[in-house]
């Protein structure tokens, strides 16, 4: 599939996912296109656990409110540092953004189905936290988000979106 392909073949998939598990290889892959985002001054703040084992999943699962993703064979998990770029900027929210995006294509190219799991994770409740602790992660991450990985279940009707005109313009606003 080519980057256009894999752009047009991406979609959020909040269904039930297959039991088939999702090899290593493919998660590594994966992963792999996550860090080869780029990242604001190169500070590459953002880091990834890809986790498969099942009793895992199921601790993982038990703090996730409400469940999504909780039949997906696989995910990915999104750590990020607020560490300072330069003078006071940070751009560690657009480092881990630009990895999440990069592992959605990359699932989709290689067959499976995910969607980008940040609301939930880190709204009031702090299920980012507790998966974190779950986890082992140091104290100076944060859990930002978690990619459920696996073969779709059900079909994914595509989204509707605004015509392109009504969006974008050339050489100015509306034009």
């Amino acid at each position: 599939m080519n980057t256009l392909d894999a752009i047009a073949a991406r979609r959020s998939y909040r269904g039930k996912y297959l039991s088939a598990p999702v090899p290593r290889e493919h998660l590594t892959q994966i992963m792999e296109a996550g860090l080869r985002a780029p990242s604001g001054c190169n500070k590459q703040t953002t880091s990834l656990i890809a986790v498969d084992d099942p009793a895992l999943l199921q601790a993982l699962h038990a703090v996730i409110q409400p469940p999504i993703g909780e039949t997906a064979p696989a995910m990915i998990c999104v750590l990020t540092r607020p560490v300072i770029a330069y003078r006071d900027r940070t751009f560690y929210v657009q480092d881990y953004a630009a990895a999440i995006e990069n592992m959605l294509l990359a699932i989709a190219d290689l067959g499976y189905e995910s969607c980008w799991i940040e609301g939930h994770v880190t709204d009031t409740d702090r299920i980012g936290d507790q998966m974190a602790r779950i986890l082992g992660v140091p104290e100076e991450y944060q859990l930002v988000c978690f990619l459920p990985v696996g073969k779709g279940a059900e079909d994914v009707k595509p989204p509707k979106k605004l015509p392109l005109e009504s969006r974008c313009s050339f050489n100015g606003f509306g034009k």
